[in-house]
């Protein structure tokens, strides 16, 4: 991984060095190995780099944060064994998990140990759904992006033959079947629907299908493991059929993965909190140190600002307080705006546009300022 080297050893000295002073102890959760272990970079910068910046300014109240790390590998038996250990150590607040599937276990134990969860990327509706006072998240859902991307099937693919392929995971399945909501509701009519296992390598047989069927546009609930070589294999053979998913699928390894192939991908996601105002300073200090704070890394250092907004207003670090603020739906001023929360742990603002992978001035295929309309 590209950032890992230099935040794990940023992460170590800002848990070890601080440990004797520190009195806020707070844990990050994400995929640094396995099938999004971009994405779990990104979360871990965010989160690294959020407790430094209020450590160098006093910490909260006068108390610094000691942070804890955990790797998942985005498998959810790792992601409980995280929690657990988080649970052993004392932690009362933790940033993660990234992935739905690990989330939504490593939430449980969670409740159980009386410590709040902010999520910066899992999407499932169900993490919130259940009636928990500990789980919040600083992203939208799916039922959310998934309006904005059968909107899209319907009104400019109208006629068209659409697969819908998933990744089996709660994240993929999720996504497309949130979308396909949108997509019926709306008088649109699926051609293909099929899941995938994450981790394969060569999708031949699936891409011969899709060409059998007459397929003018895919669209994926999964991330940009699966989705780099799905679009790679169906330009070798011939299908020039764009691809089109959601978040899962926005970091630059999709590009390294796909190759040229990835130029007219569609994808979902927030608008570039990279732009916000706000995050001038923290976007600066990201690029001193190398990091191209892209995707769910801004994500992640506002749930630390949440955190230790929640922590200044009432006093405490025991999660159920911290929840407790946080539910009346007061908003927190954060690197990508102002945040504030439902009953459920739902911001009240999600907002999703689509956009389109295109060659930049540099040559590179990004998504960066490519926003259309759905």
């Amino acid at each position: 991984m590209r950032t890992f080297t230099m935040l794990a050893g940023l992460a170590l000295g800002l848990a070890l060095g601080g440990a004797a002073q520190a009195q806020i102890k707070i844990g990050v959760a994400s995929p640094v190995t396995g099938n999004s272990a971009a994405f779990g970079a990104q979360v871990r910068n965010g989160a690294v780099q959020a407790v430094e910046d209020l450590n160098r300014a006093g910490g909260v109240k006068g108390k610094k944060f000691a942070l804890s790390v955990g790797d998942d590998a985005s498998d959810p038996k790792q992601g409980v064994s995280v929690a657990n250990k988080f649970a052993s150590e004392g932690v009362t607040m933790v940033v993660g998990n990234f992935n739905s599937g690990v989330s939504i276990p490593a939430s449980d134990v969670y409740l159980d140990a009386g410590i709040i969860q902010i999520t910066p990327g899992s999407t499932n509706v169900k993490f919130t759904e259940r009636g928990m006072w500990n789980t919040f998240r600083t992203c939208g859902r799916d039922d959310q992006q998934g309006a904005v991307a059968g909107a899209y099937l319907v009104g400019k693919m109208a006629g068209k033959k659409i697969a819908f392929i998933h990744d089996k995971t709660p994240y993929g399945r999720g996504l497309v079947d949130e979308t396909l909501k949108v997509y019926r509701a709306k008088g649109g009519k699926e051609t293909m629907l099929e899941g995938v296992n994450p981790g394969e390598k060569d999708y031949a047989a699936l891409v011969s299908k899709l060409k059998q069927n007459g397929i003018d546009l895919v669209y994926f609930g999964g991330y940009y493991t699966e989705a780099g070589l799905i679009i790679r294999q169906m330009r070798d053979q011939g299908l020039k059929a764009p691809l089109m998913g959601g978040d899962g699928m926005v970091d630059r390894e999709l590009v390294a993965i796909a190759g040229p192939a990835a130029e007219g991908t569609l994808t979902t996601f927030p608008p570039d909190a990279r732009k916000n105002p706000a995050a001038k300073d923290v976007v600066a200090a990201f690029k001193a140190k190398g990091i191209e704070p892209e995707g769910y890394t801004l994500y992640a250092y506002a749930a630390v600002q949440i955190l230790a907004r929640a922590i200044e207003a009432t006093g405490a670090t025991e999660g159920e307080t911290l929840a407790a603020y946080l539910h009346q739906g007061k908003p927190t001023a954060t690197v990508i705006g102002d945040i504030a929360y439902d009953k459920k742990g739902d911001i009240t603002r999600p907002d999703y546009v689509l956009y389109e992978w295109k060659k930049n001035a540099s040559g590179t295929v990004d998504y960066t300022g490519n926003e259309i309309a759905p």
